[in-house]
This record gives C-alpha cells, structure tokens and sequence, in this order.
C-alpha cells in the first residue's frame, strides 16, 4: 500500500471521504493527518495517488459544499422570527391620542398588550397624572 499525503486547503472531509474510493478503488483510504506541522489528509492507495484533476474536482465539489452551507445557513437565519422584538423602541407622550396611535402601529396582540401596559405604568408613574386631593 501506499501513503500520500496532501494538504487540506480547500477540501472538505467529508468530499473527500465520498470520493476517494470513486477515484483510487476501494482498497482506498484517507484520515485527517498532520505532516511538519501542516494539516492535511494521509490517502491510503493500493495504485497511485490522486492526479491534478481529480483534487481539483475534490476542490471544486468542497466549495459547492461550503456554498450550500452557508446559503442553508443564512437561509435559517433570515426567516427564523423572533418571539418579541428585542430593543424596539415605543415612543410614548402625554396625550391619549399619541398613546392610542402607538398602540395601533404595533402589531400582533402580544405587542398591543406590552405597549398599553408600558402607558398605564407610564401615566401611573408620570407626575403629570398624579392627581392628588388635598
């Protein structure tokens, strides 16, 4: 058998692990393997190793795998909702028609009922509508 070794830029574990075997037969084997210092894959051959061709497909068909992830990725990430929006800023004023304009732009009924909650904490907290008899 024979060893080769090959660095691991831009190859994908497990693209390689698929094909390695489509390429050298099935007495082919490969593994994460460090040589001075570097990180690459020990291939395992009966034959010989890989030719320019072949590790440039290997190459090629990591990069559609990476591309794939990070699409899936980002895919997950933009449509995945929040259950309440983090940070969202209520303006909040002295007059009853501003605070119902408020609570109408909002939407969904959990919002409605944060925001008529954050008023009546407000009002009841505001000096202005502290009325108090003497």
């Amino acid at each position: 058998m024979n060893k080769y070794w090959i660095p691991h830029v831009d190859i994908n574990k497990k693209v390689i692990t698929q094909d390695i075997q489509l390429y050298l037969g099935p007495e082919s084997t490969v593994r994460p393997y460090t040589q001075e210092g570097e990180d690459g894959f020990l291939i395992t051959t009966p034959g010989e190793c890989l030719t320019d061709e072949q590790i440039d497909d290997i190459c090629r068909k990591s990069k559609e795998v990476w591309g794939k992830q990070a699409a899936k990725q980002t895919n997950t990430e933009a449509t995945r909702l929040l259950l309440r929006p983090l940070h969202q800023v209520i303006r909040i004023d002295d007059s009853e028609a501003s605070s119902e304009e408020t609570i109408q732009s909002w939407s969904g009924g959990r919002e409605r009922q944060r925001a008529r909650h954050k008023i009546r904490k407000y009002r009841r907290l505001s000096p202005s509508s502290n009325h108090r008899s003497s």
